[in-house]
């Protein structure tokens, strides 16, 4: 082990200590508390574009960030019901902060899968310290997703990191940045980046009208020595079957869920508080007319649809974590996407069919409602469900097994 990549203290030093959470009922508890806060200024932060300083150090020093830490390394390691279901619950209230720890929580899988365990001891114990990591896995410009033209070459005592990314959420405010890079080899790996290393920038740059506060931008990395004890070989969790895709995807469906949830919850507010009848209707109030109520209940259809195909993603995850063979994989890859195709679709649904059922003073910038379709918009974009219909359909009706990459 090289000298600079001996156990130090916490870059998170400056925060105080981490809460230790150690079931899954406190972490839904938890999570239910600091979504009551992060709700009372989520529509102010996302119209003056005001990053979550405060609200992150509350939410990584609750213990949330630290709850998939496997239990011999002192985490509670909740299930992947859990988990969505806390991701689910801070995304009602902002969405923004519940995309930021999307990375953070991936990398905690993708060190208990593959990580030596010198890593797992040390970066697991700086994870329930309550230290955050960002990332730096997405290019611009390149062919496809997933040609990545990041580099890490070799050096004495470790390598050499060169490159640019783009949509690197959760950055800005991390404590570190994995940086997904091609080794000699050309296989996938990830270097874990310490924040303040030489070379490395992010760059507050984010522009995107949705999903605004979520501390993304570019990072650029300029012939960063990386040890070679911060290289996990990533590539290896999708040259066998695990769970690496589908935690990853469960994420993103929980966000959008909870953007579902936050829709449809100020679609109600306002129709009972301000939305008047349709002429035709002959009724006093807007919550009595015929047509709106019938639209609310098919939007919390979809929506309580939504939340059960979640549930039901998480237990083929927990079955598939346990016992990862082919099928079981494969198995929660597809409970994931039709998951995540339904989550996609009712969230985006319902941050358009509020302004329908409320009517046009809903669309005033005081009430700054068209963040929730703005939100479920930019988020569901990570990659297109018509795929997931495929996959889905290939294998109910052929056996297919879909492919394994974190999209899936």
């Amino acid at each position: 082990m090289s000298e600079l990549a001996q156990p130090s203290a916490p870059v998170a030093a400056a925060r105080p200590a981490a809460h230790l959470i150690r079931d899954d009922a406190e972490a839904i508890a938890i999570a239910h508390e600091l979504a009551a806060e992060f709700r009372q200024e989520a529509a102010q932060r996302d119209a003056e574009r005001r990053l979550p300083r405060a609200e992150l150090d509350r939410y990584s020093q609750s213990g949330l960030w630290g709850i998939t830490v496997p239990r011999e390394y002192g985490g509670a390691f909740v299930s992947n019901v859990t988990l969505a279901e806390v991701v689910k619950i801070i995304s009602e209230a902002d969405p923004s902060i519940g995309q930021i720890p999307q990375n953070h929580l991936y990398m905690v899988e993708g060190l208990r899968l593959d990580g030596s365990d010198w890593q797992k001891q040390h970066f697991f114990k700086l994870v329930l310290d309550g230290v955050r990591f960002g990332n730096a896995f997405s290019e611009i410009g390149t062919r496809s997703v997933n040609d990545v033209q990041t580099r890490l070459t070799p050096t004495e005592g470790g390598y050499v990191l060169s490159g640019k990314k783009f949509y690197s959420s959760g950055a800005l405010l991390a404590d570190w940045v994995p940086v997904v890079a091609k080794n000699e080899h050309d296989e996938t790996v990830v270097a874990f980046v310490e924040k303040g290393s030489k070379g490395l920038t992010v760059i507050d740059d984010w522009s995107s009208f949705g999903q605004r506060t979520t501390a993304s931008g570019t990072t650029l990395l300029e012939n960063i020595f990386v040890p070679r004890e911060y290289v996990l070989p990533h590539h290896l969790a999708f040259d066998r079957p695990t769970v690496m895709g589908p935690i990853a995807q469960i994420i993103q469906a929980a966000v959008d869920a909870g953007i579902a949830h936050a829709a449809l919850n100020d679609t109600i507010a306002f129709v009972r508080q301000h939305t008047r009848p349709w002429i035709d209707s002959e009724v006093e109030h807007g919550y009595e007319d015929p047509l709106i109520i019938r639209e609310i209940g098919d939007l919390t259809i979809r929506v309580h649809a939504t939340d059960a195909l979640l549930r039901r993603a998480g237990e083929a995850i927990d079955l598939a974590q346990a016992e990862p063979t082919e099928a079981n994989v494969a198995a929660a890859q597809i409970a994931v996407a039709e998951a995540k195709v339904l989550s996609t679709e009712t969230a985006v649904l319902a941050g358009s069919k509020l302004f329908e059922l409320a009517g046009t003073r809903s669309t005033l910038n005081q009430f700054n409602l068209d963040r929730h379709w703005r939100n479920a918009r930019t988020h569901t974009l990570h990659d297109p469900v018509r795929w997931k219909y495929h996959h889905v359909g290939n294998y109910h009706l052929n056996g297919v097994f879909p492919p394994r990459h974190p999209w899936l």
